[in-house]
């Protein structure tokens, strides 16, 4: 079966920095994309970034670019979101989705979802 498994979110003062991690199994996971969205209370998901299978990585909000990276260790069945200089505006449930056919903006094109890890940035 098919699974991916979100950690590394918490609670953070504004200015500080977390770490995503997540991790696959039961698919091939270096041949996938990993798309990493998230959904604060009351708002649609939106697309944060994805890190294709050659590793090339794109941003889809501007205020993310800069403080974010994304990044994954094939070895270890793991992709990783570096988050800094982390804003309340941040704060959300974060996912990370897997997609053998590339990137996009689009969580609808993912095939696997992890559970999502909550993030929360105080001000």
């Amino acid at each position: 079966e098919a699974q991916l498994v979100e950690s590394g979110g918490g609670l953070v003062q504004s200015g500080g920095s977390l770490r995503l991690s997540c991790t696959g199994s039961g698919f091939r996971f270096d041949n996938n994309a990993i798309g990493w969205f998230r959904q604060a209370p009351g708002k649609e998901r939106e697309g944060v970034g994805c890190i294709s299978r050659s590793d090339s990585v794109i941003y889809y909000i501007d205020s993310v670019k800069g403080r974010f990276t994304a990044s994954r260790d094939s070895a270890k069945n793991t992709a990783y979101l570096q988050m800094n200089r982390l804003k309340p505006e941040d704060t959300a449930v974060y996912y990370c989705a897997a997609d053998w056919v590339g990137c996009g903006k689009n969580g609808e094109e993912y095939d696997y979802w992890g559970q999502g890890t909550q993030v929360t940035v105080s001000s």
